[in-house]
């Protein structure tokens, strides 16, 4: 193969037009196989996982305080109104209709080139970025799921004696969690997707590592396949997981 991509590279060179397979080959051999371009891609993945963790765990925390401000204002008791718990709300509020309100690409910029403009750590900066932003779509998806839970969960938890918080977190929460799972395995995969915006603001990840391979080879069509390929290919693999732990949720609630 490669005895092959020195001849064709050779003619070219030479001036003699390479047919459409021939012109082909040598594409994908400069995208992939030349100077082992393949590894390139696979180190790629991994900052793109590292950016997703963070980003999710930093959404699933924040978007949980948020959704426990907003039901438990809305949950108070009638003639109960807490002044500090109004204010918080209002912020959750804001907070939510902001960033759910803009383009997230906007979100980024604002971050590495305003608030971390002095920065250059730019993958930590975008993944905080994508962390915020999931947020506040993770704390409707979270709100949801506690709202929909039968009210008189939460009365019969208060009528035994717990408090607002204990009922909530082994009482409502619980029978929450399966009914927001399937939401939230699916902003899971959208934040594993959007990880490829922090290349804007210069972070390495599995489109970074495309880029830096385009630029060298000005053929942009086979990297770019390529890492299309690759998050298609991890996207079914977390499809996949997140349908085996839904099935064994609705397994343990037959039983």
């Amino acid at each position: 193969m490669a005895a092959q991509y020195e001849m064709l590279t050779q003619l070219a060179k030479a001036g003699t037009k390479l047919d459409f397979g021939q012109d082909l080959f040598v594409k994908f051999y400069q995208a992939f196989i030349a100077s082992n371009r393949w590894q390139q891609y696979l180190k790629g993945v991994i900052p793109t996982l590292y950016v997703t963790a963070i980003a999710l765990a930093i959404g699933v925390v924040l978007g949980s305080v948020v959704a426990l401000v907003r039901v438990a204002h809305d949950q108070q008791r009638r003639g109960h109104h807490d002044p500090a718990l109004a204010v918080a709300n209002a912020v959750c509020k804001l907070y939510a209709t902001v960033i759910r309100g803009t383009p997230m690409m906007v979100q980024m910029l604002i971050m590495s080139m305003v608030i971390f403009a002095n920065s250059r750590n730019f993958t930590m900066v975008g993944a905080l970025a994508l962390g915020i932003n999931s947020g506040a779509y993770v704390s409707e998806i979270i709100r949801g799921g506690l709202m929909a839970v039968d009210p008189g969960q939460m009365e019969a938890g208060r009528s035994l004696g717990l408090n607002y918080m204990t009922t909530m977190v082994l009482i409502v929460i619980p029978q929450a969690i399966r009914s927001v799972l399937p939401a939230l395995g699916n902003e899971f995969i959208v934040l594993l997707k959007d990880t490829s915006l922090i290349t804007v603001i210069g972070g390495k990840e599995l489109l970074y590592a495309a880029q830096g391979i385009m630029n060298r080879t000005y053929e942009p069509m086979f990297p770019l396949f390529g890492v299309a390929l690759m998050y298609l290919i991890l996207v079914m693999i977390f499809t996949w997981l997140l349908g085996k732990l839904e099935g064994r949720l609705a397994k343990s609630d037959r039983r």
